[in-house]
C-alpha cells in the first residue's frame, strides 16, 4: 500500500527525457522542506493505493514512459516494489528523488534522478553523499540553482567529486528567483560540462497541477 497524491498524464518537463509524453506517479510526504519546493501539496495529501490499482491506472494512459515522484518517494517503504512493478510492465521508469535517503535498493532498470541539494535550498545539511558511489551512467544528478553562490558550489562539488564521470548532470534555475540567462552565461564562461534545463512544463502551463 502506498499513499498517492496524484497519477496524470503530460510532457516530461525535465531532465534527458524532456518533452516525451510520460504518466507521472506522485507519492505524497517528504522529510525535506526546500524553500522552493512547488509540490507542497504533496507533503500531506493523498489516498491509499495498492500497487495493481497503480498500475491499473498508468496502464489506462497507454504510455511508454513512466516517472515516480514526489514528495519524496522513497520515503515510503513500498517505493521500490512499485518501481519494479513498473519495470516489471515493461515501462521505461524514472525516479525523481531529493537525493536524501538511500537509493541502493532501487531497481537497477529504473533511472534514478538525484538531486544535490544548494545552500540556498535550506536543505543542503540533508544530502545523502553515500549515494553518490552508487549512480551508474544510467542515472542523472541534477543542480536546482538558486543564485551565484549555489552555482559557485555546484561547480566545486561538480569538480571536486567528478561528477559528470559518474553520470549526466544537470543545472536548473529556480523558476523566478534567478534568470535562466544568467545560469546560461556562467555555464558557458566556465565550460561546464553540465545540461543547463529549464522546466518545460512551467513554461507552458505555469504553475497549474496535474501537468
Amino acid at each position: 500500500m502506498l499513499k498517492v497524491n496524484e497519477i496524470f498524464y503530460s510532457l516530461q518537463g525535465e531532465t534527458s527525457r524532456i518533452g516525451l509524453p510520460t504518466v507521472f506517479v506522485r507519492l505524497t510526504g517528504c522529510p525535506l522542506r526546500c524553500g522552493y519546493c512547488d509540490t507542497a501539496y504533496a507533503f500531506n495529501e493523498g489516498v491509499p493505493l495498492e500497487i495493481p490499482a497503480i498500475l491499473e491506472q498508468v496502464a489506462s494512459y497507454r504510455p511508454r514512459y513512466v516517472t515516480v515522484t514526489g514528495g519524496e518517494p522513497l520515503a515510503q517503504k513500498e517505493c521500490p516494489a512499485l518501481l519494479a512493478s513498473l519495470c516489471d510492465a515493461g515501462y521505461s521508469v524514472s525516479l525523481e528523488t531529493s537525493g536524501a535517503l538511500d537509493i541502493g535498493k532501487v531497481d537497477a532498470r529504473v533511472s534514478r534522478i538525484v538531486d544535490i541539494k544548494t545552500p540556498a535550498s535550506g536543505e543542503v545539511d540533508k544530502n545523502r553523499w553515500a549515494n553518490l558511489a552508487l549512480l551508474t551512467p544510467h542515472d542523472e544528478l541534477k543542480f536546482v540553482i538558486c543564485d551565484e553562490a549555489d552555482y559557485v558550489w555546484a561547480k566545486q562539488q561538480l569538480l571536486e567529486w567528478r561528477l559528470n564521470e559518474k553520470c549526466p548532470v544537470l543545472f536548473s534555475p529556480v523558476a523566478g528567483d534567478l534568470r535562466p540567462a544568467d545560469l546560461a552565461d556562467w555555464i558557458l564562461r566556465d565550460r561546464l560540462d553540465v545540461r543547463f534545463q529549464l522546466q518545460l512544463h512551467k513554461l507552458l502551463w505555469r504553475e497549474d497541477r496535474g501537468r
